[in-house]
């Protein structure tokens, strides 16, 4: 009898775990209609690895047809990996900006900011849009605010291997930094014929975030390479974002 009682006590317990609700829900995008990074893959598995770890729920979706109020009203934040050239249409595009006037929370990853560029209400949701990249390179990482979220594993003036966006000016204001890249530590030029750049100069961005139209956008520029979804700094710093963005905690 005593056996048998364990057993139930046992089971209870998990079904009860399994019952509790998440901490968050979030909807991870990865839909390409321009260049697709090879690191998508690694970023997915990450991602949802995060939610395990830190019990929230995680929905991996690819189709635009998923943004509308209904699909995305049991979310608390969205999160663009890589996502590239122009992902939706119009009724899609109002659906977005509802939710994140509804007070929920946006990040975006990498290729994010290399995304509906003629969407004007977009490129202010993310701060400031890709411009061009020179290849991939080893350079020393400048920490702007080591108190935001997930700052707090990278050490100023770490050595940091990737794929360096170059970015176009802030499209909002109230953008707060979080970390930059020592230009004085890699070589920034980049030359493409139709688009070139000699870098940002003193200040290159590469993480930032603001709060927008309700709502709350975080936005880093690392993620390039599929290695780096394994560097425990990136994805303390991933978390940290996503923590924030989905919930409004941690400053």
């Amino acid at each position: 009898m005593a056996r048998i009682l364990s057993i139930a006590c046992l089971l209870f317990t998990i079904i009860s775990l399994n019952a509790q609700k998440k901490e968050f829900s979030v909807l991870l995008y990865t839909k390409t209609a321009g260049w697709h990074h090879e690191s998508i893959h690694e970023g997915v598995t990450a991602i949802r690895k995060l939610g395990e770890e830190h019990f929230f729920t995680v929905d991996w979706q690819e189709d635009a047809s998923r943004f509308n109020d209904k699909g995305l009203e049991n979310f608390d934040a969205v999160i663009f990996l890589s996502t590239t050239g122009d992902i939706f249409n119009e009724e899609q595009q109002g659906a977005l900006e509802r939710f994140i006037k509804k007070g929920k929370g946006f990040v975006g990853i990498h290729a994010a900011a290399d995304t509906e560029y003629e969407w004007p209400w977009y490129t202010q949701l993310v701060g400031r849009m890709f411009r061009i990249h020179p290849t991939i390179q080893t350079a020393k990482l400048q920490i702007k605010d080591s108190k935001f979220p997930g700052m707090q594993s990278f050490k100023d003036g770490q050595l940091w291997t990737e794929e360096w966006y170059q970015y176009n000016e802030e499209k909002v204001t109230g953008l707060n930094y979080l970390m930059s890249v020592d230009e004085k530590t890699y070589n920034p030029k980049a030359n493409w014929g139709r688009v070139a750049g000699d870098g940002m100069g003193d200040f290159h961005p590469i993480a930032w975030y603001h709060n927008f139209y309700g709502g709350r956008s975080f936005y880093t520029g690392l993620g390039h390479m599929p290695a780096t979804w394994e560097i425990k700094e990136f994805m303390d710093h991933l978390f940290g974002g996503i923590y924030w963005a989905a919930t409004g905690k941690g400053l």
